[in-house]
């Protein structure tokens, strides 16, 4: 998705043409209608809903199925397999059976239904637990992002000359980094050393660490596209009127050129969260992300990595669980450009 394809919502108040014989609807009005008739973006709705409500209910599968707590070792813990008393880590089998295997999917609602790692842990409770946490950071680093993002966009699109050329640059500086080596590097810091914002202090193994990185290197992602559509509403005649009046420039950023710039932010939202989930299971992966004893869905796929050849769920398992998140946001982005997008039918005849 280009950014021009972004960068078509109507001014405020713009309502759609109505048929004869019926009301007219407003912008957002006829977007809803719009999305309430788009089988897709209603699927992945309730495939998201699906994902949250199954995270939020972690702790209820620990207290009453599991019965135990998913983030301490159980190396010498037992499970009923078959009306049996069995090991949750057995003696290896394969090449010269040294080692213990953690046992495997018991494929049945219960404990272990997923098996469990390499420290006899649950992973069907971690992968919820670690959902948890995904989720989280995926949401907040969106919403930083998305706030820093339409903060600096309006001012430079808004104020031109110096300021934008500032802003500009700095938006190219961290353009011009790659993203997950930028990522790497200030986790490596911070998780190391507290970050200290004020009065405020963040310890390296806090969740905020991942939230304020990931959303601070997808800025300029967002920042420039909404500062080409400031700067082209900056000369508009319904902006040129709220100056011929008086307005001041606050309230012209914030009552005529902020709607206007919503719709994109609205249409980023879910593609900038499907990016941050990506993001932070590939820092948690490489150990820089989520740190012991908390888990994500890319701490639990790292925890797979050495039983990839004996019990492949403990990585697998986390792995369908991004994938599906991932892919439900992917196509609710676009469903969402399609209903915000005025001239998304035009294009799509």
């Amino acid at each position: 998705m280009s950014a021009s394809d972004l960068l078509a919502a109507p001014p405020a108040g713009w309502d759609e043409p109505a048929l004869p014989g019926e009301p007219a609807q407003g912008y957002w009005s006829s977007a809803f209608a719009k999305l309430r008739h788009d089988r897709s973006a209603i699927v992945c709705v309730l495939v998201l809903v699906a994902v949250v409500v199954a995270c939020m209910a972690a702790p209820l599968y620990a207290r009453y199925v599991l019965r135990g707590d998913p983030f301490q070792s159980n190396v010498s813990g037992t499970t009923m397999v078959g009306g049996k008393e069995v090991a949750v880590l057995q003696q290896a089998t394969n090449g010269l059976g040294l080692g213990l295997t953690p046992i495997g999917p018991q494929w049945r609602f219960g404990p272990y239904m997923l098996g469990a790692d390499s420290q006899g842990r649950d992973v069907a409770a971690r992968l919820l637990y670690g959902g948890q946490n995904s989720l989280l950071i995926g949401g907040v680093a969106t919403l930083i992002c998305l706030t820093l993002a339409a903060c600096t966009g309006l001012v430079a699109g808004f104020a031109g000359g110096v300021i934008d050329r500032i802003i500009s640059i700095f938006l190219d500086v961290l353009w011009a980094f790659p993203i997950y080596l930028l990522a790497i590097s200030l986790s490596i810091v911070l998780i190391n050393e507290s970050l200290h914002i004020g009065p405020i202090t963040i310890g390296g193994n806090s969740l905020a660490v991942p939230m304020i990185i990931i959303g601070l290197v997808y800025v300029p992602y967002v920042a420039r596209p909404v500062r080409g559509q400031v700067l082209s509403l900056r000369h508009s005649e319904f902006i040129l009127a709220a100056e011929g009046i008086g307005a001041s420039p606050v309230r012209i950023l914030w009552r005529e050129i902020f709607p206007n710039v919503f719709s994109t932010l609205v249409v980023f939202a879910p593609l900038m969260m499907a990016l941050n989930i990506l993001t932070e299971a590939a820092l948690s992966f490489l150990s820089i992300g989520v740190q012991p004893p908390a888990a994500s869905w890319g701490t639990i796929i790292h925890d797979g990595d050495g039983l990839i050849y004996t019990r492949p769920w403990v990585a697998i398992a986390p792995g369908i669980a991004i994938v599906i998140t991932v892919l439900a946001l992917n196509i609710l982005g676009d469903s969402l450009r399609d209903a915000l997008d005025p001239r998304a039918k035009v294009r799509l005849h």
